[in-house]
């Protein structure tokens, strides 16, 4: 598996090796070992997660504050997705700074993303299957979230908001600067 760095330190996309032949293919798309001895990260994964979701739905921005964070690895199994991650850790060099990656099942990249980042993404296909693990279990109490069209934030969704369908409560989360954040 190829780690590879992005601009804001600790969020690293993970690119398969892809085996290939008249069959099909295969991958490994998870291995503690190799994540622990290439990208420094060394907690158990403990929960799955999976979203079927059409075109233009925008799921975010979300996050689990102290004391029961969590870290995501974030993969497509059918369509397309632009995936971001916004680093809300108070004392980072990026703080506010976010990053975004189409991930696809046809590129099999995964995006990892640490404790101290608020995740969301938006649906470039006609229907996309995300699949992701998580370090910690879903805790309600310790739920944050932030407004995806944050004007101070900017971020580039790839598709046009006027047509994206959006739950209520992503509609309702407050500004960043309003946010409960704990990191």
């Amino acid at each position: 598996m190829n780690v590879i760095t992005t601009p804001i330190e600790g969020l690293l996309v993970l690119e398969p090796k892809v085996f290939k032949d008249d069959r099909g293919y295969f991958f490994e798309s998870y291995n503690k070992q190799v994540l622990e001895a290439n990208a420094g990260y060394a907690t158990a994964l403990v929960q799955d997660n999976q979203a079927r979701s059409v075109k233009n739905v925008l799921r975010g921005l979300h996050y689990q504050n102290l004391p029961v964070p969590q870290a995501k690895l974030i993969r497509v199994l059918e369509g397309s997705i632009w995936d971001v991650a916004v680093d809300i850790r108070k004392n980072s060099k990026t703080y506010k700074q976010w990053f975004g990656i189409e991930l696809s099942a046809e590129n099999k990249l995964q995006l990892l993303i640490p404790h101290g980042f608020a995740h969301g993404y938006a649906v470039l296909s006609d229907t996309s299957e995300v699949f992701y693990k998580c370090d910690n279990f879903y805790n309600k109490p310790t739920e944050g979230g932030i407004f995806y069209a944050d004007p101070e934030l900017a971020i580039d969704w790839k598709i046009n908001l006027a047509d994206a369908i959006i739950s209520d409560k992503d509609t309702k989360q407050p500004m960043f600067n309003d946010a409960v954040n704990s990191f």
